[in-house]
């Protein structure tokens, strides 16, 4: 059944409320439903603002802090939005000892961003992981599906300056 009233939210349009609306109805009923919710919810507008976990609460009959409490437990939720490029920086050991650490911090100045953030512009997500698999290239950055070895501070901007 559609819903009157939709908070309003620049990231979220009539089209994307109806889908919400429709999950939610789907997953009223159900116990523990809030986690398929919320990754549905998520896959529709991309991110879980703060006004979507509270619409959700309401929606599902749980108090918000529930709803917020179970988005910010699980690492696959994201309150933030996403940019369109992902940047991974691996901080595992061998990284560190070889300077990921500078490289981190040139692309916090550059971009304005600090790590578990994005970019003004959506351009880019910044995430600091333990370990990228990637040990032997150290230090490490993933950006999408590519992964670049032996990055340096000095290198990190041209890298990612082939990213629009």
């Amino acid at each position: 059944m559609p819903h009157d009233h939709h908070p309003d939210h620049p990231d979220i349009d009539d089209a994307m409320w109806s889908q919400i609306d429709t999950v939610i109805d789907e997953n009223k009923l159900t116990r523990g439903a809030v986690i398929t919710v919320l990754r549905e919810c998520q896959n529709i507008v991309g991110y879980l603002p703060v006004t979507l976990l509270d619409y959700i609460g309401q929606g599902l009959n749980l108090p918000s802090s529930s709803v917020y409490g179970v988005a910010s437990f699980y690492s696959l939720f994201s309150m933030v939005p996403k940019g369109r490029h992902a940047i991974k920086l691996c901080l595992g050991t061998a990284c560190y000892v070889k300077g990921i650490k500078e490289a981190l911090s040139r692309i916090e100045n550059e971009y304005h961003i600090s790590e578990g953030g994005t970019t003004e512009d959506r351009r880019f997500s910044l995430e600091a992981v333990r370990c990228l698999g990637a040990c032997g290239l150290a230090p490490v950055m993933v950006v999408d599906q590519d992964t670049y070895g032996d990055v340096s501070s000095k290198k990190v901007i041209d890298i990612l300056e082939k990213y629009s």
